[in-house]
């Protein structure tokens, strides 16, 4: 076998013996070394190959533990049988891994509906409160409740009840790691509702989450109140997904009479849900925050989710949802063995930042900041000829509509100003979108650069 046993080339820094190991794998792997061939002994090796033996042993070892190599008494080691992986084999090599992905633009003004202020993140109350939930429990290093630890849940159950008017037991309440994370999880947890009703224009996370499962989304229009609740009930869907309190992207609120009209189409027939997404109701401009749907259900009908992504910052991937009694059971019975998706050390940090009333305290400073800001972009914008603004009246982004200009045209002129806008079709289905409308979101820009966005956007559109 020493004639055609095929010799390696040693090169780089990599050990010897990996290097050699290597090579005898790759050649059992292509067919060069057959099943039952006999490769050399350690000696005879170590004279082909100019190694120790301590080299050639540390391969043959590794060899043998992976299966490459049988070891045969009296007869040394031999090729074990390996299938080949798949057609082509043994053709040419694949070809190289793709390159990195391309840089997306860089806009000198970016009007995202996710971004937030960075600048008013309590820095140093979160380093303090991570410090002491690393050094004050380790006992968070141990496998955690898959709801979310009790101590967080307690707090979420007294927030939501002070500040939303949303009503529930610790039981309830699953922490989940985003709030698209949850929305997955509850589409997994709800089989028998294959058309899911959504708003459109709404939110394209949603419409991805029900295609992802298989679901069929049932665009459902909004109006200036929110879903429509005679094109819901209208549809064949059990299961409906609303924004009422800013809706997303239009920003309407819906009213209260609108709020009864889903609750009952939801207690009207048995195993209808509605999903109440809550995500920015923390930031409301022209008056106090609008109560929760869930405070108003009876009938134990309202799925209740929130996020801390708007509210304190997208990296901090903590999200909830409120269970109805009902769903409790089932989700417990589905997913009991699985792990909370949220770091513990993460989870005990939120908690402290809520129970310290650093929470409350970092809303004040941020609605304040976001408050001045929304009125300082709409105000400067507000300037533009025959340009309206709707949608203002709370959370971080707006609708702003130039009727002389198409969507198209708007877009187009931003980008060739370097100001990055959503164009509002983006967020529709099946609903023509209001004409001439883009979204233009406002928290992730400083003071200095919504001045630079709103001359440029005058440049632009004026």
């Amino acid at each position: 076998m020493d004639g055609s046993f095929p010799l390696p080339i040693f090169g780089g820094e990599t050990p010897l013996y990996d290097q050699l190991y290597r090579h005898i794998a790759g050649a059992i792997q292509s067919g060069a070394l057959p099943t039952g061939a006999r490769l050399p002994s350690k000696r005879r090796l170590c004279a082909l190959a100019g190694v120790s033996m301590s080299t050639v042993e540390a391969a043959y070892s590794l060899l043998a533990a992976e299966g490459y190599v049988l070891a045969k008494p009296r007869s040394g080691y031999v090729c074990a049988h390996l299938l080949p992986a798949g057609p082509g084999l043994s053709g040419p090599a694949p070809a190289p891994a793709p390159g990195p992905p391309p840089e997306p633009p860089r806009w000198a003004c970016d009007c995202s509906t996710s971004a937030v202020d960075t600048s008013v993140f309590p820095f140093s109350s979160w380093a303090r409160i991570t410090k002491e939930a690393v050094y004050e429990n380790p006992g968070l290093l141990q496998r955690g409740h898959p709801q979310g630890d009790q101590p967080l849940r307690a707090a979420l159950a007294q927030l939501l009840a002070q500040y939303r008017g949303v009503r529930c037991a610790p039981e309830q309440v699953v922490v989940g790691a985003g709030a698209d994370h949850l929305l997955s999880l509850l589409l997994q947890l709800l089989p028998e509702h294959r058309a899911v009703a959504l708003e459109d224009p709404g939110y394209p996370a949603a419409y991805a989450a029900a295609a992802l499962h298989g679901r069929e989304a049932v665009p459902i229009p909004v109006d200036g109140e929110g879903m429509d609740p005679d094109a819901l009930a209208a549809s064949e869907a059990g299961l409906a997904y609303v924004t009422p309190s800013h809706q997303f992207p239009l920003g309407v609120t819906m009213p209260a009479g609108r709020r009864s009209r889903l609750l009952h189409w939801a207690a009207s027939a048995p195993g209808r849900l509605l999903i109440e997404d809550d995500y920015d109701s923390e930031f409301r401009w022209s008056s106090r925050p609008i109560p929760a749907m869930q405070g108003l259900d009876r009938a134990g009908r309202v799925v209740y989710m929130g996020t801390f992504s708007r509210s304190i910052a997208p990296a901090i991937r903590a999200a909830y949802m409120i269970l109805p009694p009902a769903l409790l059971e089932r989700y417990r019975s589905t997913f009991s063995h699985g792990a909370c998706a949220v770091s513990r050390f993460e989870q005990e940090s939120l908690r402290r930042f809520i129970a310290q009333g650093l929470y409350g305290r970092h809303l004040r400073r941020a609605g304040n900041l976001y408050r001045r800001k929304c009125a300082q972009f709409t105000q400067a914008l507000s300037a533009i000829p025959g340009a309206s603004i709707s949608g203002a009246e709370a959370g971080l982004h707006f609708l702003l509509t130039l009727p002389r200009l198409t969507e198209g045209e708007l877009v187009e002129r931003a980008a060739a100003r370097s100001v990055r806008v959503h164009p509002l079709s983006r967020y529709c289905h099946a609903a023509p979108p209001r004409p001439s409308t883009v979204v233009l979101g406002f928290a992730g820009l400083s003071e200095e650069e919504l001045a630079q966005a709103a001359e440029l956007l005058k440049e632009a559109w004026g």
